[in-house]
């Protein structure tokens, strides 16, 4: 059993698909303002570590947009809660480079060893907001290849080819050794 430190149902939703037998723990913690999504997770293992038993896993991911420098990055939850989609949206209007990517980094702590797996998916930002399913900037992320967002993609179709999916299938592989 892994415990997953996640406020975010949704996230859940989606990992639990993939690693059925994990449990989430909705836990305060505080979250790091840096520069790579890698030191957000290294801290938050490094804080829970004295204070969850067990093994757990967390999850840091962002959007990163090469037309705004990278932006929203290891901010995006904030600015998803500040300026949300349409913030974005308008960021990009007229912007011709729509090219982004959504980078998940999972840290995994083991018997107080801590692990990190990566995932990215790139693709480009829609000119409007498309599609019921997923959260935060799904409906505006068309990963490459296709012509739906994420957020026109069921769950499934979602996890085979998201950034946090292919950390997931990462995480599922790597925590085989340990069972």
């Amino acid at each position: 059993m892994y415990k997953l430190i996640t406020h975010n149902r949704h996230k859940y939703t989606e990992m639990k698909k993939i690693i059925p037998e994990l449990e989430m723990v909705d836990m305060e913690y505080p979250e790091l303002q840096a520069d790579t999504l890698e030191e957000v997770v290294d801290f938050a293992i490094n804080y829970l570590r004295d204070k969850i038993d067990g093994n757990f896993i967390i999850d840091d991911s962002g959007l990163f947009i090469e037309a705004l420098n990278g932006f929203p990055g290891v901010y995006s939850a904030y600015v998803h809660k500040t300026i949300g989609n349409r913030g974005i949206l308008k960021l990009m209007d007229g912007v011709e480079n729509r090219r982004a990517y959504f980078k998940t980094v999972i840290g995994l702590n083991i018997d107080g060893y801590a692990y990190k797996l990566i995932g990215i998916c790139h693709g480009n930002i829609a000119p409007r907001e498309r599609g019921n399913n997923g959260f935060g900037y799904d409906p505006i992320f068309i990963p490459m290849g296709f012509e739906k967002t994420f957020a026109e993609l069921s769950i499934e179709e979602k996890n085979r080819i998201s950034h946090r999916g292919k950390a997931m299938r990462k995480l599922e592989a790597f925590i085989v050794k340990f069972r």
